[in-house]
């Protein structure tokens, strides 16, 4: 919740989907809401990924790489979701996902035996971890559409 204060949107306390103070409707385009819907089902699909992890790995191992990828998927979910809703606030999220793909497709490659383990870690983190963090630091990166910036108050 404390974040919350540092949000444009909380200066008013008007809605998500709205531009600061100004009640312009923010439209959401089709990129994003292509990219909304990748982010998303990324992170619904982490899902039972977590579960085999739990149920396959060693303990002290399982909760480690559980914890990492369930950091990942919400995250992942909660940047699409606010891609979804046209909220400007999922930028937040998206740096969290993009650094924690990173580290996790860094540390798979560090951690994988050679032969078969390593192919595998390196066919993950090239179709799926370094895309989705490139996606997702992207989407960070890039300024708030719909506002008309942080500094600037409601008439």
């Amino acid at each position: 919740m404390a974040l919350l204060a540092f949000s444009p949107l909380a200066d008013d306390g008007r809605c998500a989907k709205t531009g600061v103070g100004r009640g312009e409707p923010v439209h959401l385009g089709r990129a994003h809401r292509w990219q909304g819907r990748i982010l998303a089902a990324s992170g619904l699909a982490l899902l039972p990924w977590l579960g085999y992890l739990a149920g396959t790995l060693p303990p002290a191992e399982a909760a480690a790489w559980v914890a990492l990828d369930a950091l990942e998927a919400a995250a992942l979910l909660t940047a699409g979701t606010r891609l979804l809703r046209a909220d400007v606030r999922h930028r937040a999220p998206a740096a969290a996902a993009s650094v924690l793909l990173l580290a996790d497709a860094c540390v798979d490659l560090v951690a994988a035996a050679p032969g078969l383990e390593l192919a595998a870690a390196t066919a993950m983190a090239v179709a799926a971890e370094l895309p989705l963090a490139a996606l997702c630091a992207w989407l960070a990166s890039r300024p708030a559409q719909g506002t008309s910036g942080a500094g600037d108050e409601a008439p």
